[in-house]
């Protein structure tokens, strides 16, 4: 049976290239939309063909492990497979995993006893994971989302380190910035790892040298990124940061609050960017300058990979990386 795969080399074209044509979720050339119907038309590749082969022969549900409550980035991320699961006529059963590996290993537990066909998981950053384990020692279809790992998976996830570097370079080349603090994610995450490193290459390609003092943790979390904030204002005068990134959304705005706090205004006193957008970042005063990440593509890539493992067990995997795209607001310093 014809994949995504086989189209995309038909087309010469990338994989996300094929899901944008088949999805929507992104503009493409009307020349390569028809690179890529001429090529499926050639290799006798039909849209939503698995799709329909699996929601005629299975239970047509498939499963989503990812912990949504306490983050706005994976409730959007949720909502994306959703409506991916729906343009290909599926059902999406969600379970929360509260970024816990013991709750983790539970949901894809339950969600394997309820029969899904396959399971979408963000997981969690224990470096002893027994929930990929289960995954793999009982044969179940999975796609994995956001973390990426080295585990032989079907992975989609997002360029980390050089939509970091393009962030901070931003501010040092847009803003003259040299002092950049930068709050990272909860450690053992690969995003966390990748954003760092994205940090300081930016810092190296502009001849600066990386100080320590200047990278702190904020864990992933508001009331962590606060204290690292206020950390980072409590050091010396002319070693505090002019400018501070965060590493996600949610310590973007923990690190926001917390300069108000401090009565230190924004961009005046200390830019301010981050990576994830989220609703509400174009309503904050000053509007927020972030890394966003395509979280429709995201979606439709997992739930496409998720078809074709379900249809297709002994393909070889698949890792894909997708480009976040920087939204120049006001926090950073731009008018």
């Amino acid at each position: 049976m014809a994949t995504m795969e086989d189209v995309a080399r038909a087309a010469d074209v990338s994989l996300s290239t094929v899901s944008h044509v088949l999805n929507g979720t992104r503009k493409v050339s009307p020349k390569t939309v028809a690179a890529v119907n001429a090529a499926m038309q050639q290799i006798g590749y039909v849209p939503n063909m698995l799709a329909r082969a699996l929601a005629g022969s299975s239970s047509g549900t498939i499963g989503v492990a990812i912990s949504a409550f306490t983050n706005h980035y994976f409730s959007e991320t949720v909502r994306a497979i959703e409506a991916a699961c729906t343009r290909h006529g599926l059902m999406m059963l969600f379970s929360d995993t509260h970024d816990d590996p013991a709750q983790e290993l539970k949901v894809v537990q339950n969600l394997h006893q309820r029969r899904v066909d396959g399971i979408v998981l963000a997981p969690s950053g224990d470096p002893h994971n027994r929930t990929l384990d289960y995954l793999t020692s009982n044969k179940i279809a999975s796609v994995l989302v956001d973390r990426m790992l080295p585990q032989a998976f079907d992975q989609v996830g997002v360029e980390n380190t050089e939509a970091t570097a393009e962030l901070v370079s931003h501010l040092i080349a847009a803003h003259g910035h040299r002092r950049i603090g930068f709050i990272a994610g909860a450690p053992g995450l690969s995003t966390t790892h990748e954003r760092i490193d994205g940090y300081r290459l930016a810092l190296q390609r502009a001849g600066i040298v990386f100080d320590p003092e200047l990278l702190r943790s904020g864990d992933s979390n508001l009331e962590r990124s606060g204290t690292a904030t206020r950390e980072l204002l409590a050091l010396p005068p002319g070693q505090r940061p002019t400018a501070i990134v965060a590493g996600n959304n949610l310590m973007t705005i923990g690190t926001m609050h917390a300069l108000r706090d401090a009565h230190i205004a924004v961009p005046q006193d200390v830019a301010l960017a981050g990576f994830d957008d989220f609703d509400w970042a174009d309503y904050f005063s000053p509007r927020l300058t972030v890394m966003a990440q395509p979280l429709e593509e995201l979606g439709a890539m997992a739930v496409d990979l998720l078809i074709e493992r379900i249809a297709n067990p002994g393909r070889v995997q698949h890792v894909q990386r997708l480009s976040p795209t920087l939204r120049v607001r006001n926090s950073c310093g731009c008018p």
